[in-house]
């Protein structure tokens, strides 16, 4: 590789950095081409972008992003592999789903929305975050619930203000 594709590269991963709030660095070394071949599949239908890259040149990138990667660069030895996500969890269920009939992909590390997750052990509650959708749902529910409870407690008390005190005063005790 020249020295100009290399840069070109670095270029290449840099602007994907820039792009992904969600980037997994996983092992996949030893699969052979059939298993590789379903999990580029698997990731293909979960809207994962999965890259095998060099290491030196990943760093490079890392350097060059406007990101503070952390410590996420020592984990950068032996193959590596990128997966791309919009979601923070979602790399995190597809590996743990693959390997249940493989050993791999192993985690060496992942930056989801600014925070560093650095070794395999972080697998499990990488899968328990939540999206950013998932968040906002559970925020609008726990908005609504006081509304719901205000106009219940309207429709069962006849509509009187005495009925209405009575019906809250009961909900709360």
């Amino acid at each position: 590789m020249t020295r100009e594709e290399k840069s070109q590269v670095i270029e290449e991963l840099t602007g994907e950095l820039a792009n992904s709030s969600n980037i997994y660095l996983t092992d996949i070394s030893g699969l052979n081409a059939g298993i590789t071949s379903d999990l580029r599949r698997a990731c293909f239908k979960a809207d994962v972008k999965l890259a095998v890259v060099k290491n030196t040149l990943l760093e490079k990138a890392m350097e060059a992003s406007d990101k503070d990667f952390g410590e996420l660069p020592t984990v950068l030895k032996g193959n590596t592999s990128v997966m791309y996500s919009e979601t923070g969890n979602v790399p995190a269920k597809l590996i743990k789903t693959f390997r249940k009939k493989s050993d791999k992909p192993l985690l060496k590390g992942a930056f989801i929305e600014e925070a560093v997750y650095i070794g395999d052990d972080q697998l499990d509650m990488l899968v328990d975050i939540k999206s950013k959708e998932e968040l906002l749902g559970e925020i609008v529910t726990l908005l609504q619930s006081p509304a719901k409870n205000v106009i219940s407690a309207l429709k069962s008390g006849g509509g009187t203000i005495a009925g209405i005190i009575k019906t809250l005063s009961e909900k709360e005790g």
